[in-house]
């Protein structure tokens, strides 16, 4: 993989260039020691993977992944010595299209490879994101389902650009919302609790991460916390589980939509936003085969339109919306007693 550095600290690219020679092929291509650099280097010469800094001269960042991803756009993690301290920083970048987030590799010390294999293992994760991005997406077949109470959820799904397109939505939507909502987000599981506590805070919702055994609620939000996938069980309550272990995205937003689909017994909506890949789009369109109403968020609003594209090409989404939109389509839905049953041609803006 072609692998590009921007750090101001040589102590740091130092680091990083040892971590990556434990791959023999990743190739550092360019070091830039500021985000203006990065802008100015990325479009002569894109990588495909950027190890992004948060605390630079001249540019920070956060204003580099921005600019990036409007210009040349590709993959970013961000790699901080500070995730903690620059928590809120880091979901910005990740607004912007960053996909993930490591501590910077540790120098010295007496296991260098221990030391590297975080980093490691994000960028054998990414280089698998970057060659499914180019896969169809399969739609599994509908299976039957139970006769539904009026209990209702909203299972949303995002990626790159999540965290801002999550503060967005959350914020259109009021504190009595009349139904639970549960949030997949691609984020490690370091990052998560803090996620959590970020969007409670700039949403004005209670934001909380999913336990094991806890049921969605309708007002609450939740958000899956750990590197194992969630699903929803028959009994309504969700778990966590390392299986399917052959699901790049971790954790997986197909494997919570289609457990939805299959156990959910009111109504639901699915909501796929901005992201990078085809995660969520075969769960979503499972969700449509059962009625549901479905939701991906348009091409002009997503910070990186990868996910709901994928939707789109195979037909999941009932309804391709601006992001600004989907909050007050998700609170007229709700409102009716079973949205359900409405034929997809009645929404205004669908895709039939």
């Amino acid at each position: 993989m072609r692998i590009a550095i921007v750090n101001d600290m040589p102590m740091a690219v130092e680091a990083l260039r040892r971590a990556l020679a434990f791959e023999p092929a990743h190739q550092v291509v360019w070091v830039a020691h500021n985000g203006a650099d990065a802008v100015q280097n990325c479009a002569r010469d894109t990588p495909d993977l950027i190890l992004m800094d948060l605390i630079m001269p001249v540019m920070d960042g956060v204003e580099a992944t921005r600019q990036i991803m409007a210009k040349s756009p590709c993959a970013i993690v961000i790699v901080t010595v500070d995730r903690q301290q620059h928590m809120h920083r880091v979901f910005e970048a990740m607004g912007y299209g960053a996909l993930d987030v490591v501590d910077t590799p540790a120098v010295g010390g007496g296991q260098p490879k221990e030391a590297a294999a975080p980093l490691l293992r994000k960028i054998l994760n990414i280089g698998w994101l970057i060659s499914a991005n180019a896969t169809a997406v399969r739609a599994p077949q509908p299976t039957p389902r139970a006769a539904q109470p009026k209990q209702k959820i909203v299972a949303i799904g995002s990626s790159a650009g999540g965290p801002a397109a999550l503060e967005i939505l959350l914020k259109g939507l009021p504190a009595d919302f009349p139904a639970a909502i549960v949030l997949v987000q691609h984020v490690d599981q370091v990052f998560a609790a803090g996620m959590a506590e970020w969007l409670a805070s700039v949403s004005g919702l209670p934001v909380q991460l999913a336990r094991e055994g806890d049921t969605p609620r309708n007002g609450s939000v939740l958000l899956a916390g750990t590197n194992h996938h969630m699903r929803l069980l028959k009994n309504g309550t969700l778990a966590y589980t390392a299986e399917p272990v052959n699901e790049i995205y971790r954790p997986s937003i197909d494997v919570f939509f289609e457990s939805v689909a299959q156990y959910w017994p009111g109504e639901a909506i699915g909501v796929l936003l901005t992201g990078m890949g085809g995660d969520g789009a075969r769960g979503l369109k499972l969700m449509r085969d059962h009625d549901f109403l479905t939701i991906a968020q348009d091409q002009h609003s997503c910070a990186v339109y990868g996910m709901p594209k994928a939707a789109a090409d195979i037909g999941a989404a009932v309804e391709i919306r601006a992001l600004e939109q989907i909050a007050p389509r998700l609170i007229e839905a709700v409102s009716h007693m079973n949205p359900r049953l409405r034929r997809p041609e009645q929404y205004p803006g669908g895709n039939v």
